[in-house]
């Protein structure tokens, strides 16, 4: 095998790690889908060890891109080398962004209704909540999108969550 085409290999290897750091866990543990335990499992495991790696590939990336750089004058090669390590780059940067705190935002400060005015679906699930001589009563829709309401059940401060 030529040089270049290890080169060009290694390239490669270190764009499709990165994406890999960012897209696995994005498409594993993305909302509204079921998970198996075994996914479940490898994208958390890419979770722990994606810092290390999309940095580790984003350094290789570059490293290899200027490597090639020097052996090809032709603009073709020249956009694919810089394509490989833009790739990488941001790949492994987008890695490091929670997109899912971006996507859900707390509920806010939520409203109520009362129990004879709420307009329920006989088969839809309530994550209810009843302490202190004060209940409530939280749509699982609802929650599964915000993930998280900060509330009051009389004077007692409580977090639902989903």
């Amino acid at each position: 095998m030529k040089s270049s085409a290890r080169w060009w290999i290694l390239l490669v290897i270190a764009a499709v790690v990165a994406i890999a750091c960012f897209a696995i866990p994005m498409y594993v543990i993305r909302p509204f889908r079921a998970q198996g335990g075994r996914e479940l499992a490898m994208a958390l495991a890419v979770m722990r060890i994606r810092p290390v790696l999309s940095i580790l590939a984003a350094i290789v990336a570059v490293a290899v891109a200027f490597a090639l750089w020097r052996m090809y004058a032709g603009i073709g090669k020249r956009l694919l080398i810089l394509q490989g390590a833009v790739a990488a780059i941001v790949f492994a940067a987008l890695s490091w962004i929670n997109v899912y705190e971006l996507m859900f935002h707390g509920a806010g400060k939520p409203a109520f209704v009362s129990v004879k005015s709420a307009a329920l679906e006989p088969d839809e699930m309530l994550l209810t909540v009843n302490t202190g001589g004060s209940a409530r009563a939280y749509p699982i829709d609802y929650i599964a999108y915000h993930h998280i309401v900060n509330d009051r059940a009389g004077n007692i401060p409580i977090v639902a969550t989903y």
